[in-house]
């Protein structure tokens, strides 16, 4: 005869669906507020998308701690007495809310932005989100001393629920809770939410403490012996592989966009697709299938890797679908190997272990270790080591992925040797092709493997042979990367300085052109245009600029002025000033040049009002947005710290997004002049001597306008082509649609 926890009152009985709904509403609070949080914290770091992988490493930790006390918890006797435990946690945690970012750090700090986001967090969302976390693995211990006591009802099928809940609230959150409430309404309403959720846990409590159980040794008893350590550190590898991918992909994806709830969901909702599939009794990929197609997407994903510049979407939808089969697989052989329910609550443990160990690889150990995003590749080769198929691999196999292989490598040399190739990299994609269909024939792991390590090495060095990098550096902020190429019409080399995959200025190495600013930043250019109508004035001029970059704007100062640049990444003001790579703020500086280091809305406001005469917002991290930078209480703050005369010049100009439409909108909202211009660079200029670009220029006076309205080159403003953007409205999905329809013009 089974026993019975001596709390139990014969007869009482529980509801399954209460089981259901109360691990679906703690999971829905515990992902609804994890983009809530970090939109908080990003504006303080520069929008920056490590903000969102440093946030995801915390929330894994933090959910870590949970599962632990989870699992502690078990070893109570009485689940009325881990009920009270549980409530009197949910109660205590609740001292944190009303949901909000402390200020207990103090201001962020750019040396040590990653230690200062985590204290944030910790103090400001830890608690309460480590005990919510704690929900799924309880809840589904009590089932199993309940409910799977008596009717044999699988318990692991409520983590699918659990899922379920945190995938609905990640994807409400950007197309309903972001759009329509305010920041301080969605940190209120989501702190009502906490509280109704410790009604719902009490009333389950109730409910369970008077039910029927086996008690917590019976149930360890009919489990029999404990997994083992081989068991456990499977469990830790194959939940570690999908956690780094994900913020692989997301750094991937938010680097050259923007750093955005709705850009950082995507590959978390998928991410928790994996689990809902994988814990689904009736799983809707078959793993035979899964397979199948991770192994032709992975094999796409590293043909692609190298070419960040070509079409977004394709883009897009390639590294999402090579991610969530990766992840698919993993989460189906992690399922295959779960324990007996007694030891449900340890599982939960070790995966959870597994996200952790994951996601502080790429947020904590990758920036440390490698000067680029080599984890992202890395990991996804690992990946295809969680296939099956150990044994030996039938000699056909080998024969495919040979050809495969040496298509690779000898296609681009037969092209080179007679002269065909106009374009390495579609003969390239051929040989890349030849490997899908390797990949699609192939199940055994290795051959898999040694397959996708041959076309990342094979990409890379194609890649490798167009760009002459001299030097890389890592930080919080992103990857630099210094390169030169030579310029015939500026008589030698030009040195490059690249954020991720975008150009941030340019230094010809000639002594007749090391002085001359390049790409955005030439006089011909908007940017150019305002700079050189201020040099040609009389007075000297206090200059600011948002965002350093090579700090090519130097070259515009005259003796008597003085240029400020608000810089957030260190790294950076340590390689624009050093003339061992570029020579603008030391050689070619005329006046005085300053730099402050930190988030610029926070620095600029302890700038004094009415100082700056001309100042420019260029602060873009690769192609991504740090978007706080162009809404509207940023551009007050701007226009309350140009001189009366002063002009404020935006740099608007970005492959993934149409930014125009908001940025006119935004001038006008905050009480402004604008004109706006596109320029286009001159036919036959030299590469680098000039660029075209987007700009919108404003003014606190119509005076101030009056010098570039009789320039035919600058435009009137439409400030009602959208929405203007604030502090708690950005619509980067609307601007992300705009910039597709240019391009794809059959768009509606």
């Amino acid at each position: 005869m089974t026993p019975v926890d001596t709390a139990a009152r014969p007869g009482a009985s529980v509801s399954p669906a209460l089981f259901a709904i109360t691990i679906f509403s703690s999971a829905g609070l515990v992902f609804m507020v994890q983009p809530m949080v970090a939109k908080l914290v990003l504006p303080m770091l520069g929008g920056s998308p490590s903000v969102w992988n440093t946030s995801i490493a915390f929330f894994q930790t933090a959910l870590l701690f949970g599962y632990g006390y989870a699992h502690l918890l078990q070893r109570v006797a009485s689940i009325r007495t881990q009920a009270i435990v549980h409530i009197a946690a949910l109660l205590l945690a609740a001292l944190a809310l009303p949901l909000h970012v402390s200020g207990l750090f103090g201001e962020p700090s750019s040396n040590h932005p990653s230690l200062w986001l985590l204290g944030v967090l910790a103090v400001s969302v830890g608690a309460p989100f480590a005990v919510l976390s704690a929900t799924a693995p309880l809840v589904q211990a009590w089932h199993a001393r309940t409910i799977h006591a008596e009717t044999g009802a699988e318990p692991y099928v409520l983590y699918a629920a659990s899922n379920l809940g945190s995938l609905l609230a990640l994807l409400a959150y950007p197309v309903l809770v972001e759009p329509l409430a305010t920041l301080k309404n969605q940190t209120l309403g989501w702190s009502i939410g906490y509280g109704t959720f410790i009604l719902l846990m009490g009333g389950l409590a109730m409910t369970v403490s008077r039910a029927r159980s086996v008690t917590a040794a019976s149930s360890v008893a009919e489990a029999g012996p404990a997994p083992t350590w081989r068991e456990r550190l499977v469990w830790i590898a194959l939940a570690a592989i999908p956690s780094s991918l994900m913020l692989g992909v997301t750094t991937h994806i938010t680097t050259d966009v923007a750093s955005a709830p709705f850009l950082w969901v995507v590959p978390l909702a998928l991410y928790l697709g994996t689990f809902i599939i994988a814990f689904s009794e009736k799983p809707l990929i078959s793993p035979t299938t899964a397979l199948l197609f991770q192994a032709a997407a992975v094999a796409a994903c590293a043909g692609l890797l190298p070419f960040k510049n070509s079409n977004f979407m394709l883009q897009l939808f390639v590294h999402l679908a090579a991610f969530f089969l990766t992840a698919l697989i993993c989460h189906q052989a992690l399922v295959a190997r779960r324990p007996k329910p007694a030891h449900l609550t340890e599982f939960y443990l070790w995966m959870s272990f597994g996200g952790v160990v994951g996601g502080s690889f790429n947020a904590f150990l990758a920036p440390v270790i490698f000067n680029n995003v080599w984890e992202y590749p890395l990991v996804l080769a690992l990946a295809c080591l969680a296939r099956p198929g150990s044994g030996p691999v039938e000699p056909w196999r080998w024969i495919t992925f040979g050809v495969g292989a040496v298509a690779t490598f000898v296609a681009p040399i037969l092209a080179g040797i007679y002269g065909v190739e106009s374009d390495m990299a579609i003969l390239v994609r051929v040989a890349f092709a030849i490997a899908v269909v390797m990949a699609f024939i192939s199940r055994r792991r290795m051959i898999v493997f040694f397959g996708l390590i041959v076309m990342i090495s094979v990409s890379a060095q194609v890649v490798g042979d167009q760009v002459d990098v001299r030097q890389s550096w890592r930080s919080f902020f992103g990857v630099v990367r210094q390169s030169e190429m030579p310029v015939p019409g500026m008589k030698g080399q030009v040195r490059m300085l690249s954020h991720g995959t975008t150009l941030h200025g340019a230094q010809a190495q000639h002594p007749d052109y090391d002085c001359r600013p390049l790409v955005y930043y030439a006089p011909e250019t908007p940017i150019g245009q305002v700079f050189t109508r201020g040099y040609a004035g009389p007075k000297s001029l206090r200059f600011g600029a948002v965002g350093l970059g090579t700090g090519a704007v130097s070259a515009y100062t005259r003796p008597g002025d003085r240029l400020t640049f608000f810089e957030i990444d260190p790294m950076v003001i340590r390689i624009a000033s050093d003339p061992r790579h570029f020579s603008y703020t030391t050689a070619c500086a005329g006046g005085k040049i300053d730099y402050v280091l930190g988030d610029a809305r926070l620095t600029l406001a302890k700038q004094p009002n009415d100082s700056f005469d001309i100042l420019l917002i260029d602060a873009f991290s690769s192609d991504a947005v740090p978007a706080h930078l162009l809404t509207v209480e940023a551009v007050r703050g701007y226009l309350a710290k140009l001189a009366p005369d002063g002009v404020l010049i935006m740099h608007l100009s970005n492959r993934n997004l149409e930014l125009r439409s908001p940025a006119m909108a935004v001038a006008e909202a905050a009480g402004g002049f604008a004109l706006i211009q596109r320029h286009d660079a001159a036919e036959g200029s030299p590469a680098l001597w000039e660029s075209s670009e987007d700009a919108i220029l404003i003014t606190k006076t119509l005076k101030a306008l009056e010098p570039y309205e009789a320039d035919p080159r600058w435009k009137q403003t439409d400030p009602t082509a959208a929405r203007p953007w604030t502090d708690d409205y950005m619509n980067l999905v609307g601007a992300l649609y705009a910039q597709l329809k240019e391009t794809w013009t059959w768009l509606p």
